[in-house]
């Protein structure tokens, strides 16, 4: 049996589960609606049981630690999905947050807020950085998986109504989209 492959989205507020519900549905994916929160209320357990349950893939998931300092719930989630061996994690699309204390996370690519594929990190609001690295609360056990494809984006509510769920979520799509093509996957 093929493993679901899945794409971690790393907010889950009420903004980002419309966004992420809408962008899954454009890309024919399917989203796990009960792994958003602000933090993430189910349990790694609970949401990879859902995921080995879904119709079809990719399957997508939403991660978000409510901006905790260390290990916060989005990130045990994350870290017990990336250890389990019964589905595939294909990439993260990683949401900036600003945050004051970041270490940052290189990315494989970003989408800025006009829908423009870069090689840098976006801030917040869908722009451009310059640099090479993301910030952002739920991203720091990522660090070490260099095998990731890690598409940035700005944060789905913050982008200039760029990522309107009324628009069809164009930002968030591009970005599942951009995981697909990079990661080599091709939904079944």
């Amino acid at each position: 049996m093929d493993k679901k492959k899945v794409i971690l989205v790393t907010d889950g507020d009420k903004v980002a589960q419309k966004a992420v519900e809408t962008a899954a549905a454009n890309i024919g994916g399917r989203c796990i609606s009960a792994s958003a929160g602000n933090p993430t209320i189910l349990s790694g357990e609970e949401i990879v049981e859902l995921v080995t349950k879904a119709q079809h893939d990719p399957v997508v998931v939403m991660v978000d630690d409510r901006g905790k300092k260390g290990m916060g719930k989005g990130e045990q989630v994350m870290m017990k999905m990336l250890e389990d061996k019964t589905i595939d994690i294909i990439g993260i699309v990683a949401v900036s947050s600003n945050g004051k204390d970041c270490n940052g996370l290189d990315v494989t690519c970003s989408i800025t807020k006009d829908g423009q594929v870069i090689e840098n990190a976006v801030d917040k609001y869908g722009n451009n950085t310059g640099e090479d690295t993301i910030c952002g609360d739920t991203l720091s056990i990522l660090k070490n998986k260099k095998d990731l494809v890690i598409v940035g984006i700005g944060d789905p509510g913050k982008m200039d109504y760029k990522d309107e769920v009324t628009k069809g979520a164009p930002i968030t799509t591009k970005a599942l989209r951009e995981v697909m093509e990079r990661s080599g996957a091709k939904p079944h």
